[in-house]
């Protein structure tokens, strides 16, 4: 990035009583040339008169262009000491004084002025084009992380994302700033890969005596590690480590997740039947699709034959993008065709219901065929219900 020359007549606005008090229209006398102390007088001026308007200092993160100019302007004026003391005996508003130094590291790393800074919607911290610098991870940063709870449902997402990868529906794209962190989202960080499973509410906090909100994340690591870390901690350690984001091909990094439509949830469900023919078969799991949250689809459980008139548990919940949800459903009930629950189950009227989306299957082999259907590779194998296996056709 070419630095900013606060002297140059590029940051020079010229407004119309510039122009009528030009020298030229009032004598043919040679005009006076300015000096850099009238240059660097009026850029520190036009701050001074956006302070006076705004009630505020102009920001050098904004949109703003013109806002991040004289922002831009104002931080180098502080930066060089020779420069704020030309333009000090116009500094009516003490733009020019040195802020009050934080009574903590916390407050330091928790200020507004830092998130607003490392918030960067604009971009001026994309740090692609800089030499890739190799720092280890602090053993602060891996002392936040923990084994992942349920990490089989996360496992066949990061297994589908590096087959799209390899075929080239997904490329790596520089990280470019806050906006990119969302629930769905997967990261390079540190060599390993990340997924953003869930974004938590804005918790409200009083740090150094100012309130500021903060969004708590669940990370997932294809390691097998979690982190609840805040949303500007992984920003920041993105930037630290010069991340990259997984952003669909053909697609602008701003689009990361606009490119992806989620087509719905495969859900594995357990039964909680006390019915002893149904409690005590092993593995007894229900494979179900749904265009809402579970939760919602599986109220009235009780009630309902398809649920085998008894409340279950969700050991399962995988969210699916740009594919059709119902056909990767159809599909894993052929896999496992050979282990259909054949029961009869009678509703409240007193009518037979047949459900059929029950199989007697390991929870870990549904994960796996999952994950083998996303990256392609099912259509080699079948499930052997005598060794409980998905095997390679012979």
């Amino acid at each position: 990035m070419t630095p900013i020359d606060f002297t140059s007549n590029e940051n020079l606005v010229v407004t119309l009583d510039d122009i009528l008090d030009d020298e030229l229209l009032d004598t043919p006398e040679k005009p006076k040339k300015l000096t850099s102390s009238d240059r660097l007088e009026r850029a520190f001026l036009e701050i001074v008169e956006f302070r006076r308007v705004e009630g505020r200092l102009p920001s050098s993160h904004t949109r703003e262009i013109a806002e991040r100019k004289l922002g831009a302007r104002l931080d180098g004026f502080l930066a060089n000491e020779a420069k704020a003391e030309a333009v000090k005996h116009l500094d009516e508003f003490g733009l020019l004084e040195a802020p009050a130094a934080p009574a903590s590291l916390d407050e330091l790393l928790e200020g507004d002025d830092l998130d607003d800074l490392l918030g960067d919607e604009s971009g001026i911290l994309n740090v692609s084009d800089l030499p890739v610098i190799k720092r280890p991870e602090s053993a602060e940063s891996i002392a936040q992380r923990v084994k992942a709870k349920d990490f089989e449902q996360f496992e066949p997402l990061f297994k589908a994302k590096h087959a799209e990868l390899a075929d080239g529906t997904f490329v790596l794209k520089p990280f470019t700033g806050l906006d990119l962190i969302r629930e769905g989202a997967f990261f390079v960080l540190g060599g390993v890969m990340c997924f953003v499973s869930e974004v938590g509410d804005d918790v409200a906090l009083v740090v150094g005596g100012k309130r500021t909100q903060k969004q708590r994340l669940r990370v997932v690591f294809e390691n097998g590690t979690e982190s609840a870390m805040y949303k500007q901690s992984l920003m920041t350690r993105m930037y630290e480590a010069q991340g990259q984001v997984l952003a669909r091909a053909g697609h602008d990094v701003s689009d990361i997740l606009d490119a992806d439509i989620e087509s719905g949830h495969i859900y594995v469900l357990q039964s909680l039947s006390t019915d002893p023919v149904i409690a005590n078969m092993k593995d007894l799991h229900k494979i179900g699709f749904s265009t809402t949250s579970v939760e919602q689809r599986v109220k009235g459980a009780s009630t309902s034959p398809t649920y085998l008139m008894a409340p279950v548990k969700i050991v399962a919940d995988y969210r699916v993008y740009n594919i059709k949800a119902s056909g990767l459903e159809n599909l894993l009930h052929r896999v496992f065709a050979d282990v259909r629950l054949d029961l009869t189950q009678i509703d409240r009227r007193g009518r037979d219901y047949d459900p059929s989306e029950w199989f007697v299957v390991p929870l870990d082999v549904i994960n796996q065929a999952v994950a083998m259907i996303m990256s392609g590779e099912i259509t080699e194998y079948h499930y052997d219900r005598s060794t409980e296996r998905l095997v390679r056709h012979s």
